[in-house]
């Protein structure tokens, strides 16, 4: 009984972002916990490698080169999803952007890129997913969000605002789908150790900046995102929905 709680056997899991960093850390995650995997990225040759080599290993993974940023390219997934699969029991809805600025040197169109990638984006892959996520019977969403959606951090205003309003579309939709038994939750990371950030990471003062602000004196690892979001899909999880979950090393709890 325990090993049927803490399974993703036979789920049938889409993943988006899922060529590099956390994205890919959670398809293997699910790979490895027997779920069926389709991961969703706008790089194709990145998507055409990672399926060789997991299906090299026997892996029941399906991928699509897709922008979720553009509605008839949503649809695409959804036909997709639908022509191998016929059903859906997780959505991850990973893909985010940022342009890291001072509030008054946004642009408009870079103000509303960074909307319709981040919060618009996982609204509609949502709702395109609603059907077969109901019709699964026991199934989850799981967004990832960020730190920068509960607390102010040095990044770009318009980041935050769209990872706080997720936290607010999670509490809504696990509310109002919870008699459809679908649950959905988001994971908070902190800084984690992937291309995105690399570029800030590799700053000698904002690395020590960041740890210094870290209880645990590290930078997280797509890994450990990957644990969090395995675990909310499992059986072992399923009275949890409508949940923000940080995963930050402490940087949220930290005061003085």
């Amino acid at each position: 009984m325990m090993s049927d709680r803490w399974t993703l056997a036979g789920k049938k899991a889409l993943i988006t972002g899922a060529t590099k960093g956390i994205g890919l850390a959670i398809a293997q995650d699910f790979l490895s916990l027997g779920a069926k995997v389709m991961i969703v990225a706008r790089d194709a040759n990145g998507i055409e490698q990672q399926l060789s080599t997991w299906q090299s290993q026997g892996k029941d993974s399906h991928g699509v080169a897709a922008d979720v940023a553009t509605s008839k390219e949503r649809q695409a997934i959804f036909e997709q999803v639908n022509q191998v699969w016929g059903g859906l029991d997780v959505l991850v809805n990973n893909v985010g952007t940022n342009i890291r600025k001072k509030a008054l040197d946004y642009t408009e169109d870079e103000y509303a890129s960074i909307f319709q990638t981040n919060l618009s984006s996982v609204f509609e892959m949502c709702r395109l997913a609603y059907p077969l996520l109901k019709a699964g019977g026991n199934s989850s969403i799981v967004n990832v969000g960020s730190v920068a959606g509960l607390t102010a951090i040095r990044t770009g205003v318009p980041y935050g605002m769209t990872k706080a309003a997720l936290v607010q579309l999670t509490r809504s939709l696990a509310v109002e789908w919870a008699g459809d038994r679908i649950r959905v939750n988001t994971v908070a990371p902190w800084f984690i150790r992937t291309p995105l950030t690399e570029p800030l990471l590799s700053n000698p003062d904002i690395l020590n900046s960041v740890v210094s602000r870290t209880p645990m004196g590290r930078i997280g690892e797509p890994e450990e995102i990957a644990g969090l979001v395995a675990f909310l899909c499992m059986p072992t999880a399923n009275y949890i929905t409508g949940q923000c979950i940080a995963v930050d090393g402490g940087f949220l709890a930290f005061g003085f």
